[in-house]
């Protein structure tokens, strides 16, 4: 019987090793592929987030930059404005209260608005009691040349309280018309009104005389009676449509 040599004695012995060796290796070699890919993944992943990262911070600063500042910095407070000048605003005041003036005087002149709401022109309303006091403040206080202070101001002060005082007496006004009248005080304050349209629009000269001779009866007893205050700018623009209304 023949024996084998001892190398293949040698071979046969080692063979289960060299098999768990190379299925070793192979799991290493498998272990270190899997590990580049999940490394390199990962390192793809960076990347993006790191662009991301650098994307948004380009749109805060240019956000900031729009806005007036730097990313990453308080923008600086603006220059506070300079005051305006006395003599403007005094001189801007007194443009104002003429305004007011002549919105107050071309009311108190149309007979047919101060009918329309008659509270305007009476001072035991209070909003128009108030207005009549502020407006005359501002016109004694009323210049031609640019005053001193503390008179300056005190006629702007009262240029701005007179100019509300108007708006609210108006609108309450508005608000009152004829609802603070008898029901026969209006019929006669309405038919005035009637009889001034019909002296103002009639074309027939005796018409128009009859109209405004009854509308001045009529108006003379509302005044009397205190239902209508009439002012006596009204009255004198209410006589000159009278001698116009006269024939020549």
């Amino acid at each position: 019987m023949q024996h084998a040599p001892p190398s293949r004695w040698l071979l046969l012995a080692a063979a289960p090793f060299i098999a768990v060796g190379a299925s070793l290796l192979a799991f290493l070699v498998f272990v270190t592929v899997i590990l580049g890919i999940v490394a390199s993944h990962g390192f793809l992943l960076l990347v993006a987030g790191l662009i991301g990262a650098a994307a948004v911070r380009r749109r805060h600063r240019r956000a900031a930059l729009r806005r007036g500042g730097a990313a990453g910095t308080v923008p600086l407070p603006a220059r506070p404005a300079a005051p305006p000048r006395p003599d403007l605003v005094w001189a801007r005041a007194r443009e104002r209260f003429h305004a007011l003036r002549a919105q107050y005087a071309a009311f108190e002149c149309n007979t047919m608005e101060v009918l329309r709401i008659p509270a305007l022109t009476d001072v035991s309303v209070a909003s128009t009691a108030r207005f009549v006091d502020a407006f005359a403040e501002a016109q004694a206080l009323e210049t031609d040349a640019l005053p001193p202070d503390p008179h300056r101001g005190l006629f702007v002060t009262a240029v701005d309280r007179a100019e509300r005082a108007w708006r609210a007496a108006l609108d309450a006004a508005e608000r009152i018309r004829l609802s603070g009248l008898s029901a026969v005080e209006r019929g006669t304050v309405e038919r005035v009104i009637k009889l001034l349209t019909t002296a103002r629009d009639s074309d027939s000269d005796p018409e128009r005389l009859a109209a405004y001779a009854r509308a001045r009866s009529e108006l003379a007893k509302l005044d009397r009676t205190g239902v209508i205050h009439l002012p006596r700018s009204a009255q004198a623009a209410l006589d000159a449509t009278g001698r116009g209304i006269l024939p020549a």
